[in-house]
């Protein structure tokens, strides 16, 4: 990196220069969201680990903006960050019928 002295920056310059980088960060944050989001798709099983380190497996069943709704095998349904997600490949089960596809209400 850059050597980049801070030492002549006023106050202003300062927290005008925090705010570039910050408003810099979340580009790069939502970039990488939504190019994670593009590689999901709705039916596609996935793996993550929940706040207890367990791992929990599901279906992803909606992509929001930010998130992706995946309802898990024990029934629950998580909101998580696509970036989080690792694709599980259970081809046996997908032969053997035991997995149902969604369909949308209405």
């Amino acid at each position: 990196m850059r050597g980049i002295t801070l030492d002549g920056l006023s106050e202003a310059e300062l927290i005008e220069l925090h705010d570039q980088i910050v408003d810099r960060l979340h580009f790069l944050h939502q970039q990488k969201t939504t190019h994670a989001l593009l590689k999901l798709a709705i039916g596609e099983r996935v793996m993550f680990e929940d706040n207890s380190g367990q791992t929990q497996t599901g279906i992803v069943i909606r992509r929001n903006r930010k998130t992706v709704t995946v309802h898990a095998d024990t029934g629950r349904q998580w909101n998580v960050s696509p970036q989080l997600l690792r694709k599980e490949s259970r081809v046996e089960e997908a032969r053997s019928g035991k997995l149902v596809p969604f369909s949308r209400k209405g």
